[in-house]
Order: structure tokens, then sequence, then C-alpha cells
């Protein structure tokens, strides 16, 4: 499978360094729908405050990845909700740190979660 970032220069307002306005993926053989992974730890207690509950989150994630033989290289898109606007920074660095230097599609929304202690919660695509 090959991941080809675009990112127009002209015509569009510019990405930040952190993320890409589209990803094509060509040759995948699989596509994994990962539903909204919130900062759980395993017996579904959310963790004390954001940055806790990101590092929750994508652990979670990554264990989702590997139950399909897939790791955080495979994600090509991403969604964040964020219960509050001032989650966006942490939300970012968890983000950057997880996924290295690879930039995918990113979308950030500020949301009503559904229980008030889930603070974020993140749903991605992935392939390969």
């Amino acid at each position: 499978m090959e991941q080809v970032p675009h990112n127009p220069t002209a015509g569009v307002y510019a990405a930040t360094s952190d993320y890409v306005h589209a990803m094509e993926v060509r040759g995948a053989g699989r596509l994994l729908f990962v539903a909204g992974t919130m900062g759980l730890d395993p017996a579904g207690r959310p963790g004390a405050g954001i940055e806790e509950q990101l590092d929750l989150v994508w652990s979670n994630i990554r264990t989702i990845l590997a139950s399909a033989g897939m790791t955080v290289d495979n994600i090509v898109r991403l969604t964040s909700y964020l219960r509050d606007p001032a989650y966006a920074e942490a939300n970012s660095t968890a983000r950057t740190a997880a996924l290295g230097k690879r930039r995918v599609p990113t979308t950030a929304l500020i949301a009503t979660t559904l229980d008030s202690d889930w603070l974020v919660e993140i749903e991605v695509i992935a392939a390969d």
C-alpha cells in the first residue's frame, strides 16, 4: 500500500505542520474503521485529566489496531472530539507524539460527550 499526501499550496489555506489536507491511499488491501475511542482504562474508568485520557486513548487505539495486525503507521485519517476547546493543544501534542513525523488528514471538533467525565474521543481510519 502506498500513502500519498496531497497538500496544495495554491488556492487553499496552508496546512499547519501537524497535518495534511488529504491522503491518497493506493493499493490498499484492507480498511479498518475504528469507532470513537475514549480515554478509559480496561475497567472502563476514565483517566483523571486530559493528559491521562489522551494516554489511554492512544494506548487503546494501538491495541485495537494491533488486533487487526496494524499499527499507528496504518492510520490514514483521524478525527478528535474534544469536550472543551482548552484541550486542543494537549490533543495536538499527544497526536504528534503518537504519529511521530507522519502527518495525516486530521479534524478536531468540540462536542458534548455522552458522559461528562469523557474529555476526548478519537476515531481513526487505517489501511494496509
